[in-house]
């Protein structure tokens, strides 16, 4: 097993050398500030960045590091919210087939909309970019975590239901002992995939929205053609989300198991 993980970890290293080193041959011999920068450009500004990740000098000049940390307090709230709304409409809709064959009509029309078809919406209701962002969050993030719970709790052993009835156990403990256990690992699964697209929506929301952010950052940096910038925002982006999404690997394995 260990022999195997070294193998994996060499040949990804191995695989990305390849990548930065036809990335530099690439952009080399082009003309200096015109073409795609190369990975040597985009390793300096990293290097400025990351030595003084949390300045701010207004609102157009902020370090990378409030800008991710922006988007992540987004993204917290958002994704607690829908995870909340979701598992517990979900649990509804796994105990109940009748309740779930009724519903499930509209969250088929609702769950294809991308969720920054919302965003004009929210504007014009709320009046706050901030919130708007936020609630776009909740809409990518509600609609995998539903469903997989909903299918957990419809799996779970009707045997186990019937013992939680035979000991008379009010709703809240059968929530808590029997119901919510027996559908975690498909409760986290749709977490899991809800973190990950709620980290794919908030990017997108903060171009339209400005402010502070790390899409803002994208953006700005962009319309000032600091395509280094740009790729090494791109970069981050993609290094959270994979943290984001072993967090969440890591808690589903901690709740899987065989019958």
């Amino acid at each position: 097993m260990r022999r195997d993980r070294l193998r994996v970890a060499v040949y990804s290293l191995l695989l990305g050398a390849v990548f930065v080193a036809a990335w530099q041959a690439a952009v080399a011999g082009g003309p200096p500030g015109k073409g795609l920068p190369g990975p040597m450009a985009v390793a300096r500004t990293a290097w400025e960045m990351l030595s003084d990740p949390f300045y701010d000098n207004g609102p157009n000049d902020k370090g990378i590091g409030l800008q991710l940390l922006s988007s992540l307090g987004r993204l917290a709230l958002g994704y607690v919210a829908a995870s909340v709304t979701a598992v517990l409409l979900g649990v509804c809709l796994g105990l109940s087939p009748l309740l779930y064959r009724a519903v499930n009509p509209y969250i088929q029309i609702l769950k294809p909309i991308s969720p920054l078809a919302w965003m004009p919406l929210f504007l014009y209701t709320i009046k706050d970019s901030g919130w708007a962002a936020v609630l776009v969050i909740f809409m990518s993030s509600l609609w995998p975590a539903l469903a997989n719970t909903a299918f957990g709790v419809a799996t779970i052993r009707r045997d186990y239901l019937h013992v939680a009835a035979i000991l008379q156990l009010s709703w809240w403990r059968r929530l808590v002992t029997v119901i919510l256990p027996g559908a975690a690992p498909a409760v986290v699964a749709g977490l899991r995939i809800s973190i990950g697209s709620a980290w794919v929506a908030i990017v997108a929301a903060e171009m339209l929205i400005g402010g502070t952010g790390i899409g803002y950052f994208v953006w700005n940096e962009w319309n000032n053609l600091a395509l280094t910038s740009v790729i090494f925002a791109i970069l981050a982006i993609g290094t959270i989300g994979v943290l984001l999404d072993l967090g969440l690997g890591r808690l589903s394995r901690r709740f899987a198991y065989a019958e």
